[in-house]
C-alpha cells in the first residue's frame, strides 16, 4: 500500500511516493492543500493522521462505503462500475445514467455530498409496511349476553354454507339452539342485530325470526357458526352451535313485489312527466255547434284578426256533419261571408302586387337616370 504522505504548503512540485511505471491503482487527485479524500490503511492497521468530522453530515456507513471501494480498487467517478456493483447486490441505481455517482465528492470534507435521496419503496429498507391483502378473515371475538355467552368458530374453517338468498329476504332461519333456550333468550341474542318484527320458534332446536329490513339479516347471518352456551352450564342441553341461513316467507316476497310495483309506477308516471314536457303543445280543442256559437262565429269571420281560426272552425263543423236543414241558411251566410272576405283578400293582393310592380319600375327608372349622369 502507499506509504503516509501529507503535502507540505510551500511551493514547488511535491515528489510522488509511488512508481507511476508500475502503478495500476486508480489515482486520487485533490484541488486544495488539505489532506487526501480517504486515509488508506496502514499495514499495521492504525489510522495515519486525524481526519475532519462534520457530524451533521458524514455517517459511518458512507464512511465504510468509501473505504471499501477504496480496497476493491473500484473507481468512485466510474458510473458504470457503480452500477454493475449494484445490479449484483439486487438494488436500483440510485442516480441517473450518464452522470458519476461521486460528482460531488469533497475531498475535504471526507464525505460524499452528491448522494441522491434513497427510494423508501426499495425492498430491504422496512419503511413501507406491507399492502393488506382484500381476503384476510373477518376476525370474530366472543359475545357475551345476560344469560348466555357466544363462542366465535375456528377461524382456519372455512364459512358456513347458504343457500341463495330470495328476493326481499327478512327472515333467517336459526338452527343448532340450545334445547333449553327460550324465545326470550332467542330476543337476547338476535336484537343486536336489528329491530325483530317476528319469531316463530318449532318444538326442535330451531326457530324462524322476521325483521324489519333487509340489512338486519347480513347481520344475523354473522352469528352463524358461533357456538352458545346458557350461563356457565356445560349440560348438553344448554349448548349448542348456531346455523343462520336465509328463509322464504310469502310475507317478504308479497313486500318486495309491492315496492317493485310502486317503483315501476314512479319510473312509468316519471316518463310520462317528461314525454308531456318534450311534446309540442297542442293546438285547442273545437267546440261543438249551437246557435250561439254559430253567432259568434260570423261575427269572428268578419273580423280581419280572427278570421283565420273561425275559418278552421267552420271546417271543422263542416266535417262532423253539422250541416242539416235548420241550419243550412246559417251555414251558407258564413260562408258566403268566408267566400266575400276572401275574394277581398284576393284583390288586396292584387293590388299589392301592381303597386310592387310600380315601384320596381320607378326604382329602375331612377337608377337609369343616376347612372347616365
Amino acid at each position: 500500500m502507499y506509504k503516509d504522505y501529507r503535502p507540505g504548503r510551500g511551493g514547488g512540485l511535491n515528489p510522488l511516493s509511488f512508481d507511476p511505471a508500475t502503478n495500476n491503482e486508480p489515482l486520487q487527485f485533490s484541488g486544495s492543500g488539505g489532506p487526501l479524500v480517504t486515509d488508506c490503511p496502514l499495514e499495521n492497521g492504525t489510522e495515519n493522521g486525524k481526519k475532519r468530522k462534520r457530524p451533521s453530515l458524514a455517517t459511518e456507513g458512507i464512511r465504510s462505503m468509501t473505504m471499501e471501494s477504496s480496497q476493491m480498487g473500484m473507481p468512485m467517478s466510474d458510473p458504470n462500475a457503480w452500477a454493475t456493483a449494484m445490479n449484483n447486490l439486487g438494488m436500483a441505481p440510485m442516480n441517473m445514467p450518464g452522470q458519476p455517482l461521486m460528482s460531488d465528492f469533497d475531498p475535504s470534507l471526507s464525505m460524499m455530498a452528491g448522494i441522491a435521496p434513497m427510494n423508501p419503496m426499495m425492498p430491504g429498507l422496512g419503511i413501507v409496511p406491507p399492502p393488506i391483502t382484500q381476503d384476510m378473515p373477518v376476525v370474530k371475538e366472543i359475545i357475551h349476553c345476560k344469560s348466555c355467552t357466544l363462542f366465535p368458530p375456528n377461524p382456519n374453517l372455512p364459512p358456513p354454507a347458504t343457500r341463495e338468498r330470495p328476493p326481499g329476504c327478512k327472515t333467517v332461519f336459526v338452527g343448532g339452539l340450545p334445547e333449553n333456550a327460550t324465545e326470550q333468550l332467542i330476543v337476547e341474542v338476535f336484537e343486536q342485530c336489528g329491530d325483530i318484527g317476528a319469531i316463530r320458534k318449532s318444538k326442535k332446536n330451531f326457530c324462524h325470526i322476521r325483521f324489519s329490513e333487509e340489512y338486519m339479516v347480513d347481520k344475523a347471518l354473522f352469528l352463524s357458526g358461533y357456538r352458545i352456551r346458557l350461563g356457565s352450564s356445560t349440560d348438553k342441553k344448554d349448548t349448542g352451535r348456531l346455523h343462520v341461513d336465509f328463509a322464504q316467507a310469502r310475507d317478504d316476497l308479497y313486500e318486495w313485489e309491492c315496492r317493485q310495483r310502486m317503483l315501476a309506477r314512479e319510473e312509468r308516471h316519471r316518463r310520462r312527466i317528461e314525454e308531456d314536457r318534450l311534446r309540442p303543445p297542442s293546438p285547442p280543442p273545437i267546440v261543438h255547434y249551437s246557435e250561439h256559437e254559430c253567432s259568434q262565429l260570423g261575427e269572428k269571420i268578419k273580423d280581419d284578426s280572427k278570421f283565420p281560426e273561425a275559418v278552421r272552425v267552420l271546417l271543422t263543423w263542416v266535417d262532423r256533419g253539422e250541416v242539416n236543414r235548420r241550419n243550412a241558411n246559417n251555414f251558407y251566410s258564413m260562408i258566403q261571408s268566408s267566400n266575400s272576405h276572401i275574394r277581398r283578400l284576393m284583390n288586396e293582393k292584387a293590388a299589392h302586387e301592381k303597386e310592387m310592380e310600380e315601384a320596381k319600375e320607378k326604382f329602375k327608372n331612377a337608377l337609369a337616370a343616376i347612372l347616365v349622369q
